[in-house]
């Protein structure tokens, strides 16, 4: 499968370039994602914080009458979407805007996916943020479509000591939990047809991927004007998986819209 890649400024570290997917998602699990999702055969999918739309592109090979908009606010993987729609003849069935998903207009859609991009429909404080953007799922789909919601979720509660090493003020509040998760599905409106997590293989090779490129040339590079800047990022993003790893999950959760 052709994927082109974002090139980096000459002198500057790459980005993403390991990275198929901008998440803990498996080459197998994506499988199983497109194929049931293809089998419900929608005509139209909505990607909302799409970044370059992977598996929107392969749910559009794998239904080959349906058409798909992703929106984004960051150009650099909205134009690597667009190279790879094009390397794939998906160019036509395929848009890729870059543009807000407040009160987005976009839908309805047969398809609706929002892979850890819930905070692109809210502008509410975690974790209320979940609720609102759970409601605004179910307005943007259709009535026998379907919503492919990726969502974090604490898979215990974080000790003060591991919160003190993730983001900045992080809090236990910050995410439910996965039975939490689901019956604010079921309270916006839907009915939980398929609930997957993320598993450690998958988180360890997102995580490794997000840095790998980086820390290569970091370790190619260690007097280039950008290496302190560069060390300290990765750096400090490494303290912060090792604070979360084992604590932060991620739910796929296929929706369907209950009438």
């Amino acid at each position: 499968m052709t994927d082109t890649r974002t090139a980096a400024p000459a002198g500057h570290p790459p980005r993403l370039t390991r990275l198929t997917f901008h998440g803990p998602l498996s080459e197998p699990r994506a499988q199983s994602l497109v194929h049931r999702l293809a089998h419900t055969g929608p005509t139209t999918v909505l990607d909302i914080g799409c970044g370059w739309g992977e598996l929107m592109l392969r749910i559009l090979t794998a239904v080959p009458k349906a058409t798909g908009v992703g929106i984004d606010l960051n150009a650099e993987d909205l134009a690597r979407g667009r190279r790879n729609a094009e390397a794939r003849g998906l160019a036509h069935r395929a848009e890729f805007v870059e543009e807000s998903a407040i009160a987005t207009s976009r839908g309805p859609a047969d398809l609706v996916l929002c892979l850890g991009a819930s905070h692109a429909l809210s502008t509410a404080e975690p974790p209320q943020h979940t609720t609102e953007a759970l409601r605004a799922l179910r307005g943007l789909v259709t009535d026998n479509g379907r919503v492919l919601l990726g969502e974090g979720f604490w898979q215990r509660t974080p000790t003060p000591a591991e919160l003190k090493g993730m983001w900045p003020e992080a809090s236990a509040t910050d995410h439910h939990d996965l039975a939490t998760l689901l019956d604010l599905a079921v309270a916006a409106g839907f009915r939980p047809e398929w609930t997957e997590t993320a598993n450690p293989d998958e988180w360890e090779e997102f995580e490794s991927a997000y840095q790998a490129d980086v820390e290569v040339w970091l370790a190619r590079h260690p007097d280039h004007p950008l290496a302190p800047e560069t060390r300290d990022r990765l750096d400090r993003h490494r303290a912060q998986w090792m604070s979360y790893r084992g604590v932060l999950g991620l739910a796929y959760l296929t929706l369907v819209p209950a009438l």
